[in-house]
């Protein structure tokens, strides 16, 4: 850990010259859906192309998962498409949501964690479906953005699904056990062999890492939150013992000195494998207590990063393995979709758990003195794995275009189950890792901003993270190696437009900052939202005989987004344009007062898609008649086009809008207001 420079905020201020164009490198990455972007995410570029590429995707990524509930707000979905094992009908699913928060953090609209965290915690969700850190994830959240009361209001529920997990604790052991089925990883080593080699899609329980350290995460940020609301001292001493037993038992029990790693004990015991027996190999998951900080910092844990770094161990050709090639049923493929492939953990390389081993990995180079002195694992490894991650965004079996998919060969960098579920997936972290990690934006509970950035000084010569909105204010971190990218050689820390720290080098900065309330949340209710494919109200027609109910749901179904694979089409799709006005209608089965709408359609060249050559609105007041007073945005494509009107009080509406020739329409959406 480097020594922290403890600077004033007004020691040495100065105007900021190289701020980013927000401007160009939203319209660069996002075309005609920038506007969405502009206001909402920080700006950062890098020496490192496909770091720099990746972190704009992610955003992209962001927001096509979320999904407008209507009065219910917005929530993060795992999949774009619907998946059988999801919570209807709202599509979410819990196992993921870790990480949708830490990304959502970053988000200056406050408003997605919110309603997420929000929804997540409420009778709607099914918060024991898969083992979670949610808790933990508001409590990070808090400390970026610093509003105390939001992360507060939710400690009663995140006490209730917590002490749910009872039913999991072994006493005995003073550790909490899970089915890895349960935990997103089946075909462990665990679950493989509590079958003697057979199968192990179900069943394999066994004492994790990944829950215990989740547990213990938990159980801190809850003490963390009863603190900091006050009035609640045996909470917080209740949830820092519970803490405090995992921590000590996880190092005492989960530590395997043979291996010089974390990994499971069976709580399963039959033919095959015996009760509280270690699994018999190393697994990529023995990271996960250094992604929620709960080793200690001693030389001998620190020896557990070198596996990362072994090719005959964890370090693939073109990612971190599961499972090491050394275990039996390494790679073994035993799950399938017809003849497609299916997810397993024996071995392929997941951007989930990468996530988790980078996060836990910008923890040990920060703040473990003792274990970085072992110089077992460095900045140029982090940056490494880092850019190597990046590059499995890049699908090579779409020609390489930015698609992250759920799994992958660790020897050859492609996709391995590709099903029709798996494009863009979104179980995993990218931007909270170049934030918090590689930029090194130390999130904290005080009024101190740390910069400890992790980027390689051999490899990346500048970058620059602008409009980091943190704890109310906006901040800045710049790096540059020689002056020549912003006239300014070093590391600087800026906030609200002026440099209040810098260094030569890349150090770890300490700067005070005082708190301040960051904008208001604002939370317009869409009117038109329909969850699912059904007669209830509101609901969808169209002008067309024949249309495939389910893509005439598609477009008041509350999810927008424009990727142009056609496995992942979402939205209404007209014949080809001859000259005809179509339309599309919403009936709200009730009087309902409306003013305005965003209307999303989509275009793609090869597919024959493009916005339409004219639209309209109708409301239903006896008769149809267009709206009054109105102001039509020009119709865009791959954006969000814009339309207000006079408020009307209606029970129907509609869109009337007339294909180009030769072109068809996809109404992705049409939320209105």
């Amino acid at each position: 850990m480097k020594a922290p420079i403890a600077l004033g905020i007004a020691i040495g201020v100065s105007q900021v010259q190289a701020a980013l164009d927000a401007e160009a490198l939203t319209q660069q990455y996002f075309g005609n859906d920038a506007p969405w972007y502009i206001d909402r995410i920080p700006l950062f570029e890098s020496s490192d192309a496909d770091i720099t590429k990746v972190y704009y995707y992610r955003w992209s990524i962001f927001r096509a998962h979320q999904r407008d509930l209507g009065a219910n707000g917005f929530i993060s979905t795992e999949f774009l498409n619907n998946v059988g094992w999801q919570t209807n009908p709202w599509a979410s699913l819990n196992d993921a949501t870790g990480f949708h928060l830490l990304e959502g953090r970053w988000c200056r609209d406050r408003r997605f964690k919110e309603d997420y965290a929000t929804f997540m915690y409420s009778s709607n969700s099914n918060t024991r479906q898969y083992s979670e850190s949610m808790a933990t994830s508001i409590w990070q959240g808090y400390l970026v953005d610093g509003v105390a009361s939001d992360a507060t209001s939710r400690l009663i529920s995140m006490q209730s699904v917590y002490n749910a997990w009872d039913d999991s604790y072994d006493k005995s052991k003073s550790l909490y056990w899970v089915e890895p089925l349960r935990d997103a990883t089946e075909y462990t080593i665990s679950s493989i062999d509590a079958t003697g080699g057979a199968d192990g899609f179900t069943g394999g329980n066994s004492f994790r890492p990944s829950i215990n350290s989740y547990q213990y995460a938990n159980a801190k940020a809850i003490a963390n939150l009863a603190a900091l609301k006050g009035g609640m001292q045996s909470t917080v001493d209740s949830f820092n013992s519970k803490a405090s037993s995992i921590r000590s038992n996880v190092q005492k029990s989960l530590w395997n000195s043979t291996f010089v790693h974390f990994i499971d004990r069976f709580q399963v015991n039959n033919s095959y494998v015996r009760y509280w027996d270690p699994i018999r190999g190393r697994e990529l998951v023995g990271y996960v207590p250094w992604t929620h900080d709960l080793p200690d910092d001693t030389a001998a844990y620190a020896q557990a990063w070198k596996h990362v770094l072994n090719s005959n161990e964890l370090a693939g050709p073109h990612g971190l393995r599961t499972v090491e090639p050394s275990y039996q049923y390494f790679m073994r493929q035993y799950r399938y979709e017809g003849s497609n492939l299916e997810c397993q953990w024996n071995g392929p390389v997941w951007p989930y758990q990468t996530t988790q081993v980078l996060t836990g990995l910008a923890n040990f180079l920060d703040h473990y003195p003792t274990g970085t002195t072992t110089g077992v694992i460095g900045t140029a490894d982090y940056t490494r794995l880092l850019k190597q991650y990046a590059q499995l965004h890049y699908n090579p079996k779409r020609g390489g275009v930015l698609d992250l998919q759920e799994d992958y060969h660790p020897d050859t960098g492609a996709p391995i189950v590709g099903l029709k579920r798996s494009p863009h997936y979104f179980h995993s972290g990218f931007v909270d890792v170049v934030l918090s990690g590689f930029v090194g934006i130390r999130a904290s509970a005080n009024d101190v901003l740390v910069v400890n950035p992790l980027a390689s000084t051999s490899s990346i010569t500048y970058f620059r993270a602008d409009r980091v909105l943190y704890h109310g204010h906006d901040i800045a971190v710049q790096w540059d190696a020689t002056g020549s990218r912003y006239g300014q050689k070093g590391l600087q820390v800026e906030v609200d437009g002026k440099v209040v720290a810098s260094s030569p080098n890349l150090a770890s900065l300490n700067v005070t900052v005082s708190r301040v309330s960051p904008p208001a949340i604002t939370r317009p209710i869409a009117k038109s939202i329909q969850l699912q494919a059904t007669t209830a109200y509101p609901k969808g027609s169209v002008s067309v005989s024949g249309a495939d109910t389910n893509a005439v749901h598609s477009a008041i179904d509350g999810r927008i987004f424009f990727y142009p694979e056609t496995d992942v089409a979402n939205g209404w799709d007209t014949p080809t344009g001859n000259g005809n006005e179509l339309w599309f209608q919403i009936d709200f089965g009730a009087s309902t007062a409306v003013s305005r709408a965003e209307i999303a359609f989509f275009a793609n060249a090869d597919q024959g898609f493009d916005a339409p050559d004219k639209y309209r609105v109708q409301v239903n007041t006896g008769s149809w008649v267009d709206v009054s007073s109105e102001k039509y945005a020009a119709a865009v494509a791959n954006g969000i086009t814009a339309v207000s009107w006079n408020s009307a009080t209606v029970n129907q509406i509609r869109i009337l809008f007339t294909p180009k020739s030769g072109k068809k329409v996809r109404l992705v959406e049409f939320k209105v207001y």
